[in-house]
């Protein structure tokens, strides 16, 4: 009898672990899955575009329509601005500090996502509202007005005066995303850029690892040309800073009131010296003119907001910052 009794016990306690093993299969939704991968991951990055709806000119329209990510995507010839295909605009790229993307159209700004979180958020943004990225909410905001700027980081030929000539005449543009284990980016291609009288190709390769808050930009022009540059939107009231370290490495910076919110930002890229022609303005850029060349130009640029977690809260704090990465380059 103590036998039957045992063997009762034993079978109950092995249907109730199979019943508990079920129940926590059926938990890991694949939504589950995307959420605990986030949660581990620290860098991430994405293009998103929509599908259910039509173009009608340089709209992409339509109600029932869903978002697709993929891995590369040709810019479709009617994108532009505001057209409403991508989902906020372009690729995004982010760390467990902070977000950048691209406007995959004419302007070609980069842009900065403030986060006051340090787990991965893009492939959420904007997918409630187009723009709801622009109102404050508890992973951050999008966070810098670019304008007519290339935000921080992105790159055009400057005239040599105060113009700047983004990429309003391209033949075609692709992009192709990349997640490794601990860095992520997108590579773009511009085919056919004609600006100052002169149609080359450009490759540009944007990569973020984690725990940084530093983009490495690699620029490959197909022929050398005058005026290449990158730069940092500009300001009224705020002041350049500007270092060169022994090391062969310099940078320029801001860092003030240069948010939407508004609150504190600062901006900053790190160069070569010996790629860098000279530094000047254009009319809505601190600028970085690249010598002429056909070999890879290398540079980083970053955001650091005061809101970010455990975030410099002073210039002087990012003075020391961005004076500690420029030793470490």
């Amino acid at each position: 009898m103590k036998t039957v009794k045992s063997l009762s016990v034993v079978f109950f306690t092995a249907l109730l672990v199979f019943s508990s093993c079920k129940q926590e299969e059926k938990k890991k939704t694949p939504e589950a899955e995307i959420v605990a991968e986030e949660a581990v991951r620290k860098t991430y990055a994405e293009i998103s575009i929509k599908e259910g709806g039509e173009w009608k000119g340089k709209k992409y329209e339509g109600e029932n329509f869903t978002f697709k990510n993929v891995e590369f995507l040709r810019a479709p010839d009617s994108l532009t601005d505001h057209s409403y295909y991508i989902r906020y605009e372009g690729p995004g790229w982010e760390s467990n500090k902070v977000g950048y993307r691209l406007y995959l159209d004419w302007r070609n700004a980069i842009d900065i996502f403030g986060k006051k979180v340090d787990t991965m958020v893009l492939s959420k943004v904007g997918l409630d509202n187009y723009d709801s990225y622009h109102e404050d909410s508890p992973w951050g905001l999008d966070i810098l007005k670019a304008g007519q700027s290339l935000g921080i980081g992105s790159y055009g030929r400057f005239d040599g005066k105060k113009t700047v000539v983004h990429f309003k005449e391209v033949d075609s543009t692709t992009a192709q995303i990349h997640n490794g284990d601990n860095e992520s980016g997108v590579t773009i291609n511009y085919y056919g850029w004609t600006a100052l009288g002169q149609k080359i190709n450009l490759a540009s390769q944007l990569m973020i690892k984690a725990d940084s808050r530093l983009t490495k930009a690699s620029l490959t022009p197909s022929v050398a040309g005058e005026g290449l540059s990158t730069g940092i939107v500009k300001f009224n009231g705020i002041e350049l800073i500007q270092k060169e370290g022994p090391n062969g490495w310099g940078y320029i910076a801001t860092y003030g009131e240069q948010t939407l919110v508004p609150d504190n930002l600062g901006m900053v890229i790190f160069y070569r010296t010996d790629e860098v022609e000279k530094i000047t303005e254009s009319e809505f850029d601190h600028l970085l003119v690249f010598k002429p060349t056909a070999s890879t130009i290398t540079y980083y640029f970053g955001g650091a907001w005061e809101k970010e977690m455990n975030g410099i809260q002073s210039k002087e704090e990012f003075i020391a910052y961005i004076d500690k990465e420029l030793a470490a380059l």
